[in-house]
């Protein structure tokens, strides 16, 4: 697969250029329908700035991203252009204004393809939850590409964009990543504003890049980082995201937690996993065994969490303001109850119950309150832990991709999925998942790293230097 820095030098010398980039890709969108990769696919919009990119290179112009097609997934606000959140209450909703990373992405003269599919409201890990595409993953069409962000994954690993924008609450990014032998990175929480993302759990959201190479990553974080006065969790800062790749890894400490390699995860996906962190003690750097005793509740805490910003977030979906609205409401409360009921898909309702559930008096005490005892704690292990070491190794799914119909009526198997995920955005560290094999059915396997808080562009250096020695695996599309 073609990476932002080779097709970086290929436009800049003019062996292609961006309009002929950005036909190759809408083209194979077009032949293959059967990856549901898109809600939207702009190709009048993406030719025209392809065209103009053209214009910008021509006249001795350049930036990291200019001219690079992209695509961005459905919860990202896209000014004329519907955003969907693959959910029957915003199919047609067209937001008036963009998102700040699309602001950031224009500015540098990114090519948009288009929107891609995800599960409903980013709620799920499969992305068959959509009420819209239902992505495939490219490695096998019987498998999901892994979710929320699965219509993304599924784009960069099929070919069908050089990389992608997705958001990561509990593991979106990474999650898909893995499933679909790609590189995607949820940076430290603040370090990309959220404003124009459409919110599910506001204390866990982040954006992030999901491409070919670690390296890809660091340009697109390059590029969409950065404080905005529209989002006041995010903070100035001047990291250059690849900054340290190149540089050596001996002697840096690499934390292995010893509960992350227990019961519950696959035999093969261990296997590669371990073989990677031997790889890195091989060339230099030292494995330490580091304990992580809050996972146990990781995967309740973050539960509770989540849903119960999603339950306060989700209520101005009401049939009035925006959204669906049912026809011939008999009342107000009706109007609201009927809008609701017909926008939702079921796990999006699921996870509304739970969250208000969660947050009802004489509850809140029971659940919300130590889930977010549970979250403190998990921060300070996290910080403990990078006390002795440089950045985190552990497998990014229990599982290689599952079967589509697998997982989809058993909610607390797919919840539980998220094991290896979830710690990362309920201690708002950065994390990286990288491709490290294949099992004995052809589908990747993925290992993550992750640092201490704003500590990220460590993450692009191991990655990269573990890419350096080690090929991704490739789709046969």
């Amino acid at each position: 697969m073609a990476t932002i820095s080779t097709l970086r030098k290929e436009l800049d010398s003019k062996s292609i250029s961006s309009v002929e980039l950005t036909k190759e890709y809408l083209k194979k969108i077009n032949e293959h329908p059967e990856l549901g990769a898109f809600n939207t696919v702009c190709e009048e919009e993406a030719l025209s700035l392809a065209k103009l990119a053209d214009k910008k290179i021509a006249n001795g112009e350049s930036s990291p991203l200019l001219g690079i097609p992209l695509a961005i997934k459905d919860n990202i606000c896209t000014k004329g252009i519907t955003t969907t959140c693959s959910s029957k209450m915003l199919e047609n909703y067209i937001p008036p204004y963009n998102a700040t990373v699309m602001d950031k992405l224009n500015a540098q003269g990114a090519v948009v393809l288009g929107k891609t599919s995800m599960d409903e409201f980013a709620m799920g890990g499969s992305s068959q939850t959509s009420a819209l595409a239902k992505p495939k993953n490219p490695f096998n069409l019987e498998c999901v590409p892994g979710g929320s962000s699965g219509g993304s994954a599924a784009a960069v690993s099929g070919g069908l964009c050089a990389a992608a924008l997705g958001s990561d609450t509990g593991g979106s990014i990474r999650q898909p990543a893995a499933f679909c032998g790609i590189v995607g990175m949820k940076p430290t929480y603040g370090t990309v504003s959220r404003f124009g993302l459409v919110a599910f759990g506001s204390s866990l959201d982040q954006i992030g890049p999901m491409a070919n190479s670690a390296e890809d990553c660091g340009i697109i974080l390059n590029a969409i980082a950065g404080q905005d006065i529209h989002d006041r969790t995010t903070r100035s800062h001047n990291i250059n995201f690849n900054e340290l790749i190149g540089k050596p890894i001996s002697g840096m400490k690499i934390g292995i937690p010893k509960e992350f390699f227990g019961d519950g995860i696959d035999d093969e996906v261990k296997t590669a996993v371990i073989n990677a962190a031997k790889f890195y003690e091989e060339n230099g750097a030292e494995l330490i065994e580091v304990s992580m005793p809050t996972l146990k509740y990781a995967v309740s805490a973050y539960y509770l969490l989540a849903c119960a910003e999603a339950s306060s977030n989700l209520s101005r979906y009401d049939g009035v303001k925006y959204g669906l609205r049912t026809e011939s409401p008999e009342s107000y409360d009706d109007l609201i109850k009927k809008s609701r009921s017909e926008g939702f898909g079921t796990e999006v309702k699921r996870r509304i119950l739970l969250g208000t559930y969660a947050l009802s008096s004489g509850y809140y005490d029971a659940y919300y309150k130590k889930a977010l005892a549970v979250r403190q704690q998990c921060r300070l292990e996290h910080d403990e832990i990078f006390k002795k070491c440089d950045v985190m190794l552990t497998p990014t799914t229990p599982t290689v991709a599952y079967k589509c119909r697998d997982n989809i009526d058993d909610p607390v198997k797919m919840y539980l999925a998220d094991i290896c995920t979830v710690t990362a955005n309920i201690a708002g560290i950065p994390a990286i998942s990288v491709p490290c094999g294949i099992d004995k059915d052809g589908m990747p396997i993925g290992f993550s790293l992750s640092a201490k808080r704003f500590d990220d562009a460590k993450l692009p250096q191991f990655a990269d230097f573990f890419e350096k020695e080690h090929m991704h695996p490739v789709a046969n599309i």
